[in-house]
Protein backbone atom coordinates (compact mmCIF):
# COMPACT_ATOMS: atom_id res chain seq x y z
CA UNK A 1 0.00 0.00 0.00
CA UNK A 2 2.82 2.37 0.93
CA UNK A 3 4.56 1.53 -1.90
CA UNK A 4 1.51 2.07 -4.10
CA UNK A 5 0.87 5.45 -2.27
CA UNK A 6 4.69 6.41 -3.01
CA UNK A 7 4.21 5.71 -7.23
CA UNK A 8 0.81 7.51 -7.16
CA UNK A 9 1.78 10.84 -5.26
CA UNK A 10 5.23 10.85 -7.50
CA UNK A 11 2.96 10.26 -10.78
CA UNK A 12 0.74 13.28 -9.78
CA UNK A 13 3.28 15.16 -8.75
CA UNK A 14 4.75 15.23 -12.26
CA UNK A 15 1.57 15.63 -13.39
CA UNK A 16 1.19 19.23 -11.31
CA UNK A 17 4.76 20.35 -12.77
CA UNK A 18 4.34 19.69 -16.20
CA UNK A 19 0.40 21.13 -16.40
CA UNK A 20 1.88 24.20 -14.32
CA UNK A 21 4.70 24.68 -17.15
CA UNK A 22 1.87 24.40 -19.65
CA UNK A 23 0.00 26.85 -17.34
CA UNK A 24 2.66 29.70 -17.62
CA UNK A 25 2.78 29.64 -21.00
CA UNK A 26 -0.80 31.02 -21.34
CA UNK A 27 -1.72 32.31 -17.76
CA UNK A 28 1.22 35.76 -17.86
CA UNK A 29 -0.07 37.92 -20.68
CA UNK A 30 2.35 39.04 -23.07
CA UNK A 31 4.49 42.51 -23.07
CA UNK A 32 2.61 44.82 -24.88
CA UNK A 33 4.17 45.46 -28.76
CA UNK A 34 5.80 49.14 -28.88
CA UNK A 35 4.52 51.77 -30.94
CA UNK A 36 6.27 51.00 -34.82
CA UNK A 37 7.16 54.02 -36.50
CA UNK A 38 7.98 54.87 -40.28
CA UNK A 39 9.86 57.46 -42.07
CA UNK A 40 7.93 57.99 -45.04
CA UNK A 41 8.05 59.35 -48.54
CA UNK A 42 8.12 63.32 -47.83
CA UNK A 43 4.51 64.47 -49.89
CA UNK A 44 4.60 66.93 -52.41
CA UNK A 45 8.14 66.86 -54.02
CA UNK A 46 8.37 68.81 -56.87
CA UNK A 47 8.64 66.84 -60.28
CA UNK A 48 11.64 67.36 -62.07
CA UNK A 49 11.09 69.05 -65.07
CA UNK A 50 13.92 67.25 -67.04
CA UNK A 51 14.45 63.81 -66.41
CA UNK A 52 18.04 62.42 -66.59
CA UNK A 53 18.14 59.37 -68.80
CA UNK A 54 20.47 57.07 -66.49
CA UNK A 55 19.23 54.86 -63.71
CA UNK A 56 19.91 54.90 -60.38
CA UNK A 57 20.69 52.26 -57.68
CA UNK A 58 20.17 53.32 -54.20
CA UNK A 59 22.17 51.28 -51.84
CA UNK A 60 21.39 50.30 -48.07
CA UNK A 61 23.54 53.04 -46.25
CA UNK A 62 26.12 51.69 -44.07
CA UNK A 63 25.93 52.98 -40.39
CA UNK A 64 27.50 51.77 -36.88
CA UNK A 65 26.00 51.60 -33.54
CA UNK A 66 23.81 52.77 -32.24
CA UNK A 67 22.30 54.22 -35.52
CA UNK A 68 22.34 50.34 -37.12
CA UNK A 69 19.48 49.15 -34.78
CA UNK A 70 15.56 50.11 -34.90
CA UNK A 71 15.88 52.90 -31.76
CA UNK A 72 14.70 56.26 -31.77
CA UNK A 73 17.47 57.78 -30.38
CA UNK A 74 18.13 61.34 -28.35
CA UNK A 75 21.54 62.53 -27.71
CA UNK A 76 21.36 64.64 -24.60
CA UNK A 77 24.74 64.91 -24.12
CA UNK A 78 27.53 64.92 -26.75
CA UNK A 79 28.82 61.72 -25.07
CA UNK A 80 25.32 60.17 -24.05
CA UNK A 81 22.87 58.54 -26.40
CA UNK A 82 19.11 57.84 -25.10
CA UNK A 83 16.69 55.39 -26.14
CA UNK A 84 12.64 56.58 -25.99
CA UNK A 85 10.91 53.94 -24.72
CA UNK A 86 8.10 51.80 -25.83
CA UNK A 87 8.63 52.92 -29.67
CA UNK A 88 10.61 52.16 -32.56
CA UNK A 89 11.26 52.30 -36.20
CA UNK A 90 9.49 50.10 -38.57
CA UNK A 91 12.67 48.60 -39.39
CA UNK A 92 16.50 49.37 -39.03
CA UNK A 93 17.60 53.07 -39.43
CA UNK A 94 19.41 52.32 -42.84
CA UNK A 95 16.68 50.60 -44.29
CA UNK A 96 14.00 53.34 -43.92
CA UNK A 97 16.14 55.97 -44.88
CA UNK A 98 17.22 53.65 -48.23
CA UNK A 99 13.45 53.77 -48.81
CA UNK A 100 12.80 56.97 -47.90
CA UNK A 101 15.47 58.41 -50.64
CA UNK A 102 14.07 55.34 -53.19
CA UNK A 103 10.63 56.45 -53.08
CA UNK A 104 11.51 60.04 -52.99
CA UNK A 105 13.76 59.57 -56.02
CA UNK A 106 11.10 58.13 -57.94
CA UNK A 107 7.97 60.55 -56.59
CA UNK A 108 10.34 63.18 -58.28
CA UNK A 109 11.10 61.20 -61.58
CA UNK A 110 14.76 62.63 -62.06
CA UNK A 111 16.19 59.41 -62.89
CA UNK A 112 14.92 57.17 -65.78
CA UNK A 113 15.11 54.61 -63.48
CA UNK A 114 15.27 53.46 -59.80
CA UNK A 115 16.08 50.86 -58.13
CA UNK A 116 17.61 49.41 -54.53
CA UNK A 117 20.45 47.35 -54.00
CA UNK A 118 17.82 44.04 -53.47
CA UNK A 119 17.13 43.96 -56.25
CA UNK A 120 18.24 42.21 -59.37
CA UNK A 121 18.37 44.41 -62.12
CA UNK A 122 21.67 46.92 -63.06
CA UNK A 123 21.56 50.60 -63.10
CA UNK A 124 23.86 53.37 -64.63
CA UNK A 125 24.97 54.80 -61.32
CA UNK A 126 24.89 54.29 -57.34
CA UNK A 127 24.08 56.43 -54.56
CA UNK A 128 26.06 55.47 -51.64
CA UNK A 129 25.87 56.97 -48.13
CA UNK A 130 26.73 56.45 -44.80
CA UNK A 131 25.00 57.94 -41.93
CA UNK A 132 26.67 60.05 -39.38
CA UNK A 133 23.78 61.77 -37.57
CA UNK A 134 19.55 60.21 -37.02
CA UNK A 135 18.56 61.38 -33.45
CA UNK A 136 17.58 64.40 -31.46
CA UNK A 137 19.17 66.97 -29.75
CA UNK A 138 18.01 69.18 -27.03
CA UNK A 139 18.62 72.84 -26.63
CA UNK A 140 16.44 73.89 -23.26
CA UNK A 141 12.99 72.66 -23.78
CA UNK A 142 13.10 72.56 -27.32
CA UNK A 143 14.24 69.04 -29.32
CA UNK A 144 15.38 68.80 -33.28
CA UNK A 145 15.27 66.01 -35.00
CA UNK A 146 18.64 66.01 -36.87
CA UNK A 147 19.70 63.61 -39.91
CA UNK A 148 23.32 63.90 -40.96
CA UNK A 149 24.64 61.53 -43.99
CA UNK A 150 28.17 61.48 -46.36
CA UNK A 151 26.82 61.01 -49.91
CA UNK A 152 28.76 59.55 -52.51
CA UNK A 153 27.38 59.32 -56.30
CA UNK A 154 29.32 56.50 -58.23
CA UNK A 155 29.12 56.00 -62.16
CA UNK A 156 28.93 51.45 -61.98
CA UNK A 157 31.04 50.83 -64.72
CA UNK A 158 33.92 52.96 -63.48
CA UNK A 159 33.35 53.07 -60.06
CA UNK A 160 34.40 56.28 -60.00
CA UNK A 161 33.37 58.59 -57.83
CA UNK A 162 31.42 61.39 -59.84
CA UNK A 163 30.45 63.65 -56.34
CA UNK A 164 30.72 63.68 -52.82
CA UNK A 165 29.22 66.00 -50.17
CA UNK A 166 28.14 65.74 -46.60
CA UNK A 167 24.50 66.49 -45.65
CA UNK A 168 22.98 67.62 -42.19
CA UNK A 169 19.29 68.74 -42.04
CA UNK A 170 17.49 69.60 -38.77
CA UNK A 171 13.79 70.06 -38.14
CA UNK A 172 11.90 71.39 -34.77
CA UNK A 173 9.68 69.27 -32.92
CA UNK A 174 6.49 70.86 -32.01
CA UNK A 175 6.49 69.47 -28.14
CA UNK A 176 8.76 66.27 -26.54
CA UNK A 177 6.08 63.65 -27.13
CA UNK A 178 6.74 61.22 -29.25
CA UNK A 179 4.79 62.17 -32.15
CA UNK A 180 6.21 65.39 -32.59
CA UNK A 181 9.42 63.84 -32.44
CA UNK A 182 8.12 61.42 -35.03
CA UNK A 183 6.87 64.31 -37.50
CA UNK A 184 10.32 66.01 -36.87
CA UNK A 185 11.99 63.34 -38.19
CA UNK A 186 10.19 63.44 -41.23
CA UNK A 187 10.32 67.18 -41.57
CA UNK A 188 13.95 66.80 -41.54
CA UNK A 189 14.06 63.88 -44.05
CA UNK A 190 11.92 66.19 -46.59
CA UNK A 191 14.53 68.70 -46.80
CA UNK A 192 17.64 65.88 -47.32
CA UNK A 193 15.36 64.23 -49.61
CA UNK A 194 15.31 67.30 -51.55
CA UNK A 195 18.67 68.64 -51.25
CA UNK A 196 20.34 65.16 -52.08
CA UNK A 197 18.07 64.68 -55.33
CA UNK A 198 19.18 68.24 -56.66
CA UNK A 199 22.58 67.49 -55.75
CA UNK A 200 22.61 64.24 -57.52
CA UNK A 201 21.02 65.66 -60.43
CA UNK A 202 23.79 68.62 -60.92
CA UNK A 203 26.52 66.14 -60.25
CA UNK A 204 25.25 63.95 -63.22
CA UNK A 205 24.33 66.59 -65.63
CA UNK A 206 27.96 67.93 -64.75
CA UNK A 207 26.82 70.66 -63.08
CA UNK A 208 28.06 69.69 -59.53
CA UNK A 209 30.38 72.92 -59.09
CA UNK A 210 27.81 75.20 -59.36
CA UNK A 211 25.16 74.00 -57.24
CA UNK A 212 27.63 73.11 -54.50
CA UNK A 213 30.43 75.16 -55.41
CA UNK A 214 32.89 72.52 -54.93
CA UNK A 215 33.18 69.02 -55.59
CA UNK A 216 32.79 68.01 -51.80
CA UNK A 217 31.73 69.99 -49.67
CA UNK A 218 29.25 70.52 -46.34
CA UNK A 219 25.32 71.26 -47.02
CA UNK A 220 23.56 72.10 -43.27
CA UNK A 221 19.90 72.34 -44.54
CA UNK A 222 18.13 74.29 -41.30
Amino acid sequence: MNRITAKTFRSLGAALILSGMMTGCTVFPSKEAPRVMDFPVPEGLKISDVARPQSLRIDTPSASEPFNSKRILAKPEPWEFRVYGGVRWRDTTPVILRDMLTGAFRATAGFGDVIMDTGPGNADLTLATEITAFHTLSHGDRTRATVAIYAQLITNRSRETLCARSFAVSALAQDNSIDSIVQAFGNAGEKLAEGVIGWAKACEAGQAQSFSGNRSGQAALM
